[in-house]
């Protein structure tokens, strides 16, 4: 018997209403601000436009608020402000937030618990407010000259990026925390300049690479990825002016990958993004490792069966002796380059390689596809690509 049969139409309806209501999953953000009765709390979204109001309430004496929303796919952000005072958040799935502050310092005086990530921006943004102080109190001095004030100030800035990439970005590029690390700013000004830091364009790049791999396709992800590479456009541009090079605006191009530049096992500079056209496996390589042998043979087998159809592997070894990686390569029919930087290489960082071997897939318009982690079936994949 279908005991639906026996049930009104609407009463149907209105169970399978309720059961896809409980189906979506969503984020809350709850607590309480102590002295801030009759105040009008914001939730707000920190769009890539700016911020956008999600939901308000005017708190009562005991200040409890609690505010909801469908859960991201990616990292998202949000802030809880009371006229200036603000507290920064992070979301991620389905997570419950916990606030609890009290004014009227309210961006200082608060404890948050339920999300590491915003945990840690927590302690960006109170690094970020003593900095700040530290600037203001260096600009204020009436001891020092104009010039000693910048330079003060810029040696302050630089102990602070370096602190910042060593105990956050760099140690997980894809975090929230390590996004938003890279859109603090004192005053107008980015901490992280990718418009003016040859140096501050590799902290973007290595995030955005984290981001395409682990959120592709998410809005966040592909703005990181369009400031790294125009980052890198403009460095370009200013080191061949600086050349006295006449620049053609129309030849210069984008690519959709951080650029490798090694040289070859026959001395050759070789580049990643001078394969353009092609389907390309970047992988980085360690000769010297026990399982190396095993591993060449399946890339030869899929190198075999798809290169006259435009797979090409551009394969970067990380051995620390060159003359054995000459050794290891010298018969191998694919691009294989030397990093002489082995383990400690910087492109580890910008591609977020955390363990050796590792590759990437990359399409023919050059832009970065999937990592090793994301592909089941390797021959699959490249098949699909070409």
């Amino acid at each position: 018997m279908d005991i639906r049969k026996l049930l009104p139409v609407a009463v149907v309806m209105a169970a399978a209403s309720v059961f896809t209501a409980c189906q979506e999953k969503k984020f809350h953000v709850e607590g309480s601000v102590a002295n801030a009765k009759d105040s009008t709390l914001y939730f707000e979204n920190m769009s890539l436009q700016g911020p956008v109001a999600v939901d308000s309430v005017i708190l009562d004496a005991d200040g409890k608020f609690s505010f909801s929303g469908k859960s991201p796919e990616a990292p998202e952000f949000y802030r809880l402000r009371i006229a200036g005072q603000i507290i920064n958040i992070s979301i991620d799935s389905t997570e419950t937030v916990s606030v609890k502050a009290q004014m009227p310092n309210m961006a200082r005086d608060y404890e948050v618990s339920g999300s590491e990530e915003c945990a840690k921006i927590k302690t960006l943004a109170l690094k970020q407010i003593e900095l700040q102080n530290k600037a203001i109190a260096i600009e204020r001095s009436p001891e020092l000259s104009s010039k000693a004030v910048n330079d003060s100030i810029n040696v302050l800035l630089a102990a602070y990026k370096e602190e910042v990439k060593r105990d956050f970005i760099f140690q997980e590029p894809k975090a929230a925390s390590s996004y938003f690390a890279l859109f603090q700013a004192i005053g107008p000004y980015l901490i992280f300049s990718p418009r003016t830091s040859k140096d501050d364009i590799r902290v973007f790049a290595a995030v955005a690479t984290s981001w395409d791999t682990f959120y592709p396709n998410s809005e966040r992800g592909e703005n990181l990825h369009n400031i790294a590479i125009e980052g890198m456009k403009t460095e370009r541009i200013v080191a061949a002016e600086q050349q006295t090079k006449e620049i053609d605006a129309s030849k210069v191009s984008t690519a959709g990958i951080i650029d490798i530049k090694l040289r070859d096992n026959k001395g050759q500079e070789c580049s990643l993004s001078q394969l353009k056209g092609k389907v390309v496996l970047l992988d980085f390589h360690v000769f010297a490792m026990e399982d190396s042998p095993k591993r060449i043979l399946m890339l030869r087998e899929v190198y075999n069966k798809y290169h006259a159809q435009g797979f090409e592997i551009y394969q970067v070894s990380l051995d620390a002796d060159e003359h054995f990686w000459k050794q290891q390569t010298s018969a191998l029919p694919w691009i294989s380059v030397h990093d002489p930087a082995s383990v400690n290489s910087h492109n580890l960082v910008l591609y977020n390689v955390q363990s050796v071997p590792d590759f990437f897939l990359i399409d023919k318009s050059n832009t970065l596809v999937n990592r090793a982690a994301q592909i089941k079936d390797l021959d699959a994949a490249v098949a699909g690509l070409l």
